[in-house]
């Protein structure tokens, strides 16, 4: 994937993956966009088996992490880069690639949303639309990182903003 989705032919597929020819891979895989979904796929499992946020008690502080460690990988992880932030919306269609980061993404944080609310870390509210609009914002902010010429101050500037929007949800005590 290190070339991207239209610059790399399905011959090379092939060869890479050593399957004999293309009829092997498309006795796996309808099509190209097919076999793309299927690394998307793995790329999502991997990218949430790889988020460690374990050892804090307040909720609030665990999303922030997660979502931090979300934009860590979009500066340090080629394959985040490239197959979810950069090719997902080009080969799936920004509707399907939405669903998708919904499917991997919206459930957690909508979980330490609730768990946020719980524990008083945040005002009592509903978590649904506030879930969506953190997962478009962190979504947006890892495509800023992904494109952004600097990549490293990139994410030095979205980890602080993203720290600062979730900090400002905090209850006040």
């Amino acid at each position: 994937m290190a070339k991207g989705y239209f610059a790399t032919g399905t011959e090379e597929i092939v060869s890479e993956a050593g399957v004999g020819t293309r009829g092997a891979l498309y006795h796996h895989f309808t099509d190209k966009e097919d076999l793309f979904r299927a690394v998307f796929h793995e790329v999502q499992a991997d990218l949430a088996a790889a988020t460690k946020v374990g050892g804090r008690a307040d909720a609030l502080d665990v999303l922030t992490a997660a979502l931090q460690q979300f934009l860590d990988a979009s500066a340090d992880n080629r394959d985040v880069q490239q197959v979810i932030l950069i090719d997902g919306p080009a080969v799936l269609g920004w509707e399907q690639w939405r669903n998708l980061e919904a499917q991997y993404g919206l459930g957690a944080i909508t979980l330490m949303l609730d768990a946020a609310v719980e524990q008083h870390a945040i005002p009592k509210q509903p978590t649904a639309p506030l879930a969506h609009m953190l997962l478009a914002a962190v979504d947006e902010a890892a495509l800023y990182i992904a494109n952004a010429d600097d990549q490293r101050q990139a994410r030095n500037q979205a980890r602080r903003s993203l720290k600062h929007l979730l900090n400002g949800l905090r209850t006040a005590t």
